[in-house]
């Protein structure tokens, strides 16, 4: 999605809006942040079920139709660095496999 796609389905969450503004404030957060994460990392940091609301109240059918798979700043995500070819990211999601979800990004050293 491009930025005024994106402001799009904020103008039209907000405007339609009813409920906690605490949540449609963390819905919105999800979203501009997975702008530059990507789903992936998103689905790394929340659960299914806060994923699934959060999705909702912005009036979205998934995360992949509104943001990139990978995003430019993935590599940033404790989580997505964690997260290597032995491990199966459906398994991580899913709560299968312990110890690669995190919230945290860190600036790489340089």
């Amino acid at each position: 999605m491009t930025d005024e796609q994106i402001m799009s389905v904020v103008d039209r969450a907000v405007d339609g809006f009813q409920g906690e503004l605490n949540d449609l404030e963390s819905a919105i957060g999800m979203l501009l942040i997975g702008r530059q994460y990507g789903w992936r990392v998103l689905l790394l940091i929340h659960s299914p079920a806060t994923v699934r609301k959060y999705t909702r109240l912005l009036g979205l059918s998934h995360l992949r139709e509104a943001l990139p798979e990978v995003g430019v700043l993935a590599h940033r995500s404790n989580a997505w660095r964690l997260l290597d070819d032995s491990k199966n990211f459906w398994k991580v999601v899913r709560g299968q496999i312990a110890g690669i979800r995190s919230s945290k990004a860190e600036t790489p050293s340089r």
